[in-house]
């Protein structure tokens, strides 16, 4: 995975709330084993119409609007615990999802996969999505070091929580597996302990 320390990115505002994880990645497309390939269909059923023409009303539609991070509404990734989900997210371009409330297992999904789920109260986050919406050229900055997002444009600015190991693995580029290759020699060390 590519290390994470801060993003500072153009934001896509997509306000709906209740997004569940086969709105996400669409079940039809869970055929492949690898993680590439999956961002083309992200949000495929609201971004494409059934001739496959894109839907002029979609926000991944309007070229106004990009950047690595997403700002959605309330309760983003309920439903199914598929990991597909994540990596439709990374394989499109975002690195971080910011929302004032995600599912468990979406979340795990996410920081198992180099992307950060930013969980925001509700006010910070509908100020984020009127002022992107507003502004799609405004900058916010992601410090994962210090837990923090940032409005650039005007310095409003929120902490969030994450587990300090998924912060470690996150900041050093590192899957759970890569965490353990990392730390070999110190399990080599315990074994001679014991």
């Amino acid at each position: 995975m590519e290390k994470f320390t801060t993003i500072e990115s153009r934001a896509v505002p997509m306000a709906i709330e209740n997004v569940d994880t086969d709105q996400i990645i669409p079940a039809r497309f869970l055929k492949a084993t690898s993680r590439e390939g999956f961002g083309e269909n992200l949000f495929r059923d609201w971004r494409y119409d059934e001739n496959n023409h894109p839907k002029p009303g979609f926000i991944l539609n309007d070229r106004k609007y990009s950047g690595s991070i997403l700002i959605a509404g309330k309760n983003f990734g309920s439903g199914s615990s598929r990991e597909h989900a994540a990596w439709a997210l990374v394989d499109y371009g975002f690195r971080v999802v910011v929302s004032s409330f995600f599912a468990d297992i979406f979340k795990s999904n996410a920081l198992n996969n180099g992307l950060l789920p930013v969980q925001v109260p509700d006010i910070f986050l509908k100020n984020l999505l009127d002022r992107t919406t507003k502004d799609p050229e405004g900058q916010t900055r992601v410090d994962l070091e210090k837990q923090e997002i940032t409005l650039l444009s005007t310095g409003e600015k929120e902490s969030f929580e994450i587990n300090p190991y998924k912060k470690h693995c996150l900041q050093n580029g590192f899957d759970d597996i890569e965490y353990l290759v990392s730390i070999l020699d110190k399990v080599a060390e315990f074994e001679k302990q014991q």
